[in-house]
């Protein structure tokens, strides 16, 4: 493993957000394994929330698929990276203010969230929608 993502999973076990993802993924029942680059992914979590196609908490991966596919699972490792930089729990309420940002400029989650930005919008399965003052295609803008 590259040390890069050697440092990552340290920073991640010692800011606490590996262990609260990993207790977060046996609490929704998913099965764990070793992934690339020092993730954890875990599949098969129960619960509908939050709402996306897989999350991540520190080092782990978090999905209710049966697996991932290396797109996603470079865009969450991305993530996992983000962690790190924002010294653990201060990612949520930083990630939790940019969504509402999101949703304030465009009325969606991801595509105005520089962390979904940061991760590859695309690559996360996210669309691209147009600020809600650019109107769609085709439209004038709204007043």
């Amino acid at each position: 493993m590259d040390r890069r993502y050697r440092f990552r999973r340290v920073i991640n076990f010692l800011n606490l957000t590996t262990p609260l993802g990993l207790l977060i993924a046996a609490i929704g029942g998913a099965t764990r394994r070793s992934g690339p680059d020092g993730l954890v992914l875990a599949c098969g979590y129960r619960f509908r929330f939050p709402i996306a196609g897989a999350f991540t908490v520190g080092n782990v991966v978090i999905t209710r698929r049966d697996g991932l596919d290396e797109t996603l699972i470079g865009h969450e490792s991305r993530h996992a990276t983000q962690w790190a930089w924002c010294a653990g729990l201060p990612m949520l309420p930083l990630y939790l203010l940019a969504m509402l940002v999101s949703v304030i400029v465009c009325g969606d989650q991801a595509s105005y969230n520089p962390f979904e930005r940061l991760a590859g919008l695309d690559e996360g399965g996210y669309r691209r929608a147009q600020p809600r003052w650019r109107g769609r295609a085709g439209e004038p803008p709204r007043a």
